[in-house]
């Protein structure tokens, strides 16, 4: 079987192994794929693995070898999976490998912008506690979680977790979800989206993007949030409207914005965030630990082992 990994550097820049996928078959592993090369560096794959390349209805008409195609994430919007059922092609992901490491960065984020880590050591590092009069120095607001309302939006893997770990900080804890309230473990209440904008101290997106969803955060919806609340998204990019969010950064609507995903990844040099205050971007990281990588490898060949052997799983074609 002949296995073709299209954009392997994300997932593995060299720290990792192959080694599982070796045993399925013969890989090939490139490090990146431009558009156009896609067909051609696959053309003879019995399977493909790939993260961010678009494996769409022309590829596929053009890969009539192709039986597999294996998403090395958990999000699959980048396979035509219409096209894909159609030619019988099989598709899968890889569910919940990185549901502990995207909890850990929301609260980096949170406990960044309350504690303001990222501030306080680029002033020690410029000599501001060297220089102080007392045993300590701080020259900003420094806020406690508990007491204070955390907001929701969407109770899934991550939301859940971030839910459940917010109440041990002493949290209150509101949520925007399908699920119903009975089914909620003691302490998280359920609301509306626009009740969570009223009463959220900090609100932490964690919905998948779709129709609805698109740009929920935007002008309108931040007038009617607290003044000054804080607000995560380690979701999607397209969750919110940036420029709205820079908006209300600049007059203090917001009072910080905490991000590990942009509209556009890499972002343009002069997106407008980047010339605001209290804004604190990471690269698309939260996956990346090495623990998550580790078990994204693991599941994608155990997939790939799966199919071969005629019980494909995790399939979303």
């Amino acid at each position: 079987m002949k296995i073709v990994v299209l954009d392997g550097y994300s997932v593995n820049p060299g720290d990792l192994s192959w080694h599982a996928l070796e045993e399925c078959g013969e890989v090939t592993v490139y490090d990146r794929t431009e558009a156009g090369d896609v067909v051609l560096r696959a053309q003879d794959a019995d399977v493909i693995l790939t993260n961010k390349v678009l494996i769409t209805e022309d590829v596929l008409s053009n890969l009539t070898k192709l039986k597999y195609v294996g998403v090395l994430a958990t999000g699959y919007n980048v396979v035509d999976i219409d096209a894909a059922r159609t030619r019988g092609v099989v598709v899968t992901n890889v569910p919940a490998y990185s549901t502990n490491s995207v909890v850990q960065m929301t609260f980096a984020h949170i406990l960044n912008m309350t504690n303001r880590v990222e501030h306080y050591a680029r002033e020690n590092r410029d000599g501001k506690w060297s220089g102080a009069a007392d045993f300590c120095y701080w020259d900003t607001p420094l806020d406690e979680l508990a007491g204070r309302t955390l907001g929701v939006v969407g109770l899934g893997n991550i939301g859940y977790k971030v839910a459940c770990i917010a109440r041990e900080f002493g949290m209150d804890v509101f949520a925007c979800t399908s699920k119903n309230s009975a089914d909620l473990p003691a302490g998280i209440q359920k609301t509306t989206f626009n009740g969570l904008l009223g009463i959220s101290d900090i609100l932490t997106l964690h919905c998948p993007l779709t129709a609805k969803t698109h740009e929920m955060i935007n002008k309108t919806t931040i007038g009617r949030m607290k003044p000054g609340a804080l607000l995560v998204n380690t979701g999607r990019g397209g969750l919110v409207n940036e420029n709205d969010i820079a908006a209300a950064l600049e007059t203090g609507q917001l009072g910080g914005y905490g991000a590990d995903v942009m509209l556009d990844e890499p972002p343009l040099a002069d997106n407008p965030l980047f010339a605001v205050p209290n804004v604190y971007i990471t690269p698309h990281i939260a996956w990346a630990t090495t623990a998550a990588r580790k078990r994204l490898i693991a599941v994608a060949a155990a997939n790939v082992k799966a199919f071969a052997c005629g019980s494909p799983e995790n399939v979303v074609s």
